[in-house]
This record gives C-alpha cells, structure tokens and sequence, in this order.
C-alpha cells in the first residue's frame, strides 16, 4: 500500500494516513471507488455503511460486487472485497441507515474526517448536520452522468450543505395530469398515480379519474355526461378505483375500456376544454387489440424492446400482461399491504410504460420507448463507471490536504463532460465559499418562517410533511414559545393526540413562534408562522429561510441607506468578493425558499463558465446576484450536454483574476 512505502507521500502525511480514521457513508457507485482508493493509499482504519442491498443493475459500474453477491450487503461485501487489496486493513461495515440513533454525534466525532457517498438528499443533509455539530470535516461529493462534483464542508470555514437549498421537485398541476395532458411526462406522472390507485398505497392526491373540478371546465362540467350514462358504469360511479378493479377481477379489458373510453369520452363531455385544444380520442380494447394492421407479438429480446416504440397492439399486449402479472403480485401480499413502485421491477415497469403511451396516443402526444419513459419516471441520469472514479479519485485527494488542514486548498472541484475554454474538464473553484450567514441549518441562530393555512395544516401533515421531508429532520420535537405547549414530541405515543388538530386548533396562528429540535440531529430551529390561505394549484407552504427578506421595501431600503458611507466613490461601489460572498451587497437582503423535495440520485451545483472564464464562486454567487424577494439559485440540471450538471451563477467583480495554477490541477 502506498502509506507503507517510504518516498510516495511526505513523512508528516503518511504518519496521517496510516494514524487516522475514516468514515464512508455509501457504498453504491462513489463509495466503492472510494473505498478501494482509501485501502490502495495506506488507509488502515476505515468505517462503512450502507443500508442498501446490491442489484443486478450495480454490477456494470460497482466493480467491488459480482454476480455470485447479488441480494447481499453492499457494505459488507464491499468490506470483504476492499480486504482483498489489504488483508491488514481494518475495515467495519455496518448494514444500517446512517439517519438511525445509532449514529449519532458521538459516533460522528471518533472519525479524523467523513466521505460522503450517498445517492438521496435526506441522508446527505442529516450527515451534514451532525458532521457540523460534531466539527468533523465533511467531503461531500456526487455525479451525474458525466459530470461530477467534490467539495468540502467545514464548520465555520466554508458553505454547508444545505446553505444553498435543494430544488423543488417538478409538479404539474392536477387538472393537467388528469384532464389535459400535453407532454409525454404529464402522461407517466398519470400512469405512476394509476399504479398506486390500483396496486400501491392510495393517495387521494393522486387521483386519476377526470377532474370535475377543473377551474376550465366550466359549473356545470359533466352533467350532460352523468344524465347520459346514468349508474351503468364504473366511472359515473366514481367509486374507489381500485375497489372497482376488483369487483372486475382485474380484467384486462374492462379496466382499459374505462381508462381509455369511457373516462375519455367523460373528458369529452367538458367542452369547455378543448375549444382551444385538440380533443382527444378515445380508444376501445377490441380496436387496438387488431391494431389496424399492425404487428401485436412482443419483441423477446428486451434490449431490442426497451429501445423501440412499440405499436398499440404491442402496447396493449403489454398492458395486459402486466396487469395479470401485478394482480397475482398483490395477491400474494397479506391483506392491507400493497406494492411499491420501481423503476426496476419489470411488471411495474412495463404497466407505467404501457399506460403512459396509449394515453398519449389519445391525446396526440408522442409516445416513448420504455427505456426513456424509465428515464423520465425514475428521473434517471445514466451513472457512468468513469465519472465515479474521477470522483471518488479527487475525494481522497482532498482527504490528503484535510488531513494535512490546508482547507484553503480544498477548493470545490467539478468534473466535465467536455473541456472548457481553458483546456479543463477538471475545473477547480477559485476561492473558498464561506458559510451563508442566514442557512437555516449552519448560522448561529437558525431560523425560518413558514407560510401555511393554520387552519387547515394538520400536527401530523406539519411534522411529515415540513419537518420531516422539506426539513430533514429525524426525530423532531416542537414547542410554542411563550406558551411551553408540547405540540410534537418524538417520544412515542406522547402527543399522538394532537396529529388531527389543526395548527390553529392548538392556538398556533398567525405570528407564532415554534421551537423545533431534533435530539439525534443535536439541531434546533426556530419556526415563525405566518398564515395564508394557498391557492388551488399552489403549494400547501412555503419556508422562507431568511427572514429579513419579508420585512417591507422601505424599511429595508432606510436601513441599508444608514450603511452606506457619504460619498462613495464610484469604483467602490461595486462590493467587494468576499462581502457578496457573505450574502452582504449592496443589492439587499435575499430569500430562500425551501419547497418540499423528494429523494433522488442527483444532487448537482450548476456553475456558469464562458469558455475563456475561470469558474466562479458557485454558492457565494448566488448570493452576490440575487435581488430583494428572488430566491437564490439553487442545484439543478444542465439544460444541455455540453454544459456541466454542477454549475452555478457567476460572480462579477471589479478585480481582474490573476492568471494562476487554475489552468491545471495539481495531483501531487
């Protein structure tokens, strides 16, 4: 190993390596790359835990798992085969969740320094926190096909996890999914929410029937429909959808007619809608099933089928194949358990696929391959074995200069798909982001308003909903200031009683202040309320991270008019980089708001770079442009190829950028 061999690293750097100890949150694409860099360096002390069991689909870009490990621990059997460089490491894997009690600040602060490698936001944000309480130096990093990113999170020192808010997920308005698709992805968001109406667990949310209540349709939607059809038909009846499936034993046929005809020819009746659009047209299971000519047998090779748009006969083949195959699946289930959905169980998979694509044949809309409508669904970006070990090679990197505590090293790196205008696809930042002074998680005082109907918010929807998913906390407890009134404990049984009263029902109203607290997070919140009645197709809450930013106009303007010095002169005017940085400019205080998100397997930073500019201050930068009531910009997608998936706003400044050794990346 390279820490047992004398002349490969500095005297006072191997001494380090071969002294401390490392713990690897993930043992998925990165963390596998990670560990195997860590015991070939001379790591000698490492921790690794993962909860996730290993796949098929792993095995083209895991390459610590193999065919024979299949259904096994990821952490353990990439404990076994890291062993396997190092018989004389000490390797311990734990197959658990990283966000359980067993981890919690004590355990974090045994580590010399923490890699992270995960694949979803919750686990990534409760990792930064108690690396933060515990004062553990953080190595964050992710990819996203062939792009990646590496920074560092240290307390006090540079920017944390969550000081630049995770996007919202993408939603589309219900009467959209339900009454006017137009876009292949409002189909597969319907077909998804079919699946759960008939085999997963029911969310009135998700509803898939038309809706009635379409602000476009008009007062009297539908009624010509329901005097027409009576009570002969399942849809007029609007009962349960999948207490109807089963009085129809799932029948394939009966099950499209009314998806497909009857609900449509419903839609139909609500002419209010399609005086600007195309109307759709409806589809019955004898007419696709002959395929007006087309060839209905299925494609055996399913390399050759996921590629290639099926026809509706195929399609329809496929429907019911999948139908019969999910019902003999929930069957076998004990009675009130469902199925979960996923991108890679076949039956579910080819349903949503199926489903997807003869709604959008209805409605005119193009169909997909199975292998895009996967994509979409699952929001899959490809992960590529190269992109993994780039990444995980610069992780280990940094480790060597955290250990050595040249933090001021440690600068952000992203990996590119293609070389910029300097001749680099390993783009360094050029300075150190330091911490935003109003996150909601790193500042000394955190805090957040939240904007919500109190008279409709429920204790339970508050703490799953808020706390919990847009939040990320484990194991809250909340308190209303003033009064000491328990509303939420995370002792069990304690305060169940109030999970169906309304916020305003516990006298939690308009300009309330709640103290949140998560004992295995060692984190505390302050929460101000602030009551408002959401619109139809708006978001049930908003929080707002800083609060200054909903204070008025004029008071704001008055008092950073005290700030300003007499005369400034004009080529000072510009703040200089590390005031915007800090969130502090001129331009005035700005907002974050924080959406409810789901888990997915990209957490990307978005840069903007011309060609022949060096990349800029990522997170700092949002800060420096943003304006009074505009968000800050958050991590997202490259809307293009060429571009990396980790980049962010730039950051003017009126000092020219010595040219340095940003042109190359040092590996020494």
């Amino acid at each position: 190993m390279a820490a047992q061999l004398d002349g490969v690293f500095e005297a006072e750097l191997q001494k380090k390596i071969t002294e401390s100890k490392v713990l690897v949150v993930g043992a998925g694409g990165i963390g596998c790359e990670i560990l195997k860099n860590l015991v070939l360096t001379g790591f000698t002390d490492i921790e690794i835990i993962d909860l996730d069991t290993i796949d098929v689909s792993n095995l083209n870009r895991q390459f610590l798992f193999h065919k024979e490990h299949v259904g096994k621990s990821k952490a353990n059997v990439a404990r076994e085969s890291a062993l396997a460089f190092n018989p004389n490491a000490k390797i311990k894997a734990y197959h658990d969740s990283i966000t359980t009690n067993n981890y919690g600040v004590n355990f974090f602060q045994q580590f010399s320094i923490v890699l992270n490698a995960l694949d979803n936001r919750a686990a990534r944000s409760h990792v930064n926190r108690l690396c933060l309480t515990a004062d553990v130096p953080l190595i964050e990093s992710g990819t996203a096909g062939y792009n990646g990113q590496v920074e560092l999170i240290k307390r006090g020192l540079t920017s944390c996890y969550e000081c630049v808010p995770q996007p919202a997920q993408k939603s589309y308005p219900g009467c959209t999914i339900r009454n006017t698709p137009s876009e292949p992805i409002h189909c597969i968001v319907w077909a998804k929410h079919l699946f759960n109406q008939l085999f997963g667990e029911s969310n009135e949310d998700e509803d898939v029937s038309p809706d009635t209540a379409d602000p476009e349709a008009g007062a009297d939607v539908g009624s010509a429909a329901l005097e027409k059809e009576a009570n002969e038909k399942g849809n007029v009846d609007r009962v349960n959808t999948r207490t109807w499936a089963k009085q129809c034993e799932y029948d394939p046929e009966k099950i499209f007619n009314k998806l497909f005809f009857d609900d449509i020819n419903y839609l139909l009746s609500m002419s209010n809608l399609w005086k600007n659009r195309t109307p759709p047209k409806p589809a019955k299971w004898e007419a696709v099933q002959e395929g007006d000519g087309e060839d209905g047998s299925i494609v055996e090779d399913s390399v050759t089928r996921d590629q290639k748009v099926l026809s509706m006969a195929q399609t329809a083949k496929v429907f019911g194949e999948s139908i019969k195959a999910l019902k003999e699946a929930v069957g076998k289930l004990p009675e009130g358990d469902h199925l979960v959905w996923d991108k890679d169980d076949k039956d579910g998979m080819d349903f949503v696929a199926a489903c997807a694509n003869i709604r959008a044949q209805i409605f005119g809309i193009p169909r997909k391959s199975r292998f895009e409508i996967k994509s979409m669904a699952g929001n899959i970006i490809p992960a590529i074995a190269t992109t993994n070990a780039i990444t995980a090679g610069i992780v280990v990197m940094r480790a060597f200069r955290v250990l050595q505590q040249e933090y001021e090293a440690c600068k952000t790196v992203y990996v590119r798909l293609r070389v910029n205008g300097r001749n680099q696809f390993i783009v360094p930042e050029t300075l150190i982001i330091p911490p935003k002074p109003k996150c909601y998680v790193c500042a000394a005082k955190p805090e957040v308003v939240l904007k919500v109907d109190t008279k409709k918010l429920t204790v339970r929807e508050f703490r799953d909903d808020i706390l919990i998913k847009a939040l990320n906390m484990v194991s809250p407890d909340v308190l209303l200031d003033g009064t000491g009134t328990i509303v939420i404990s995370s002792e069990e049984d304690e305060k169940d009683c109030n999970n169906d009263k309304t916020l305003e029902e516990l006298k939690i109203v308009n300009g309330c202040i709640l103290k949140a607290d998560d004992f295995l997070q060692n984190y505390e919140l302050s929460i101000t309320v602030l009551h408002k009645e959401a619109g139809r197709e708006e978001a049930p809450f908003e929080i707002v991270a800083d609060p200054d930013s909903l204070k008025p106009k004029e008071e704001e303007e008055k008092k950073e008019a005290g700030k300003q010095p007499a005369a400034a002169p004009v080529d000072d005017a510009q703040p200089s980089t590390s005031k915007g940085l800090n969130g502090s400019s001129s331009n005035g205080k700005q907002s974050t708001t924080v959406n409810e998100v789901e888990d997915d397997d990209d957490d990307m930073c978005i840069i903007e770079d011309d060609e022949d500019e060096k990349p800029s201050t990522s997170k700092a930068a949002a800060d420096a442009v943003t304006t009074p009531g505009k968000s800050v910009e958050k991590r997202k997608h490259a809307p293009e190829d060429d571009e990396p998936a980790n980049k962010k706003a730039k950051v003017s400044s009126s000092h020219p950028m010595d040219d340095d050794d940003d042109d190359l990346v040092i590996l020494d």
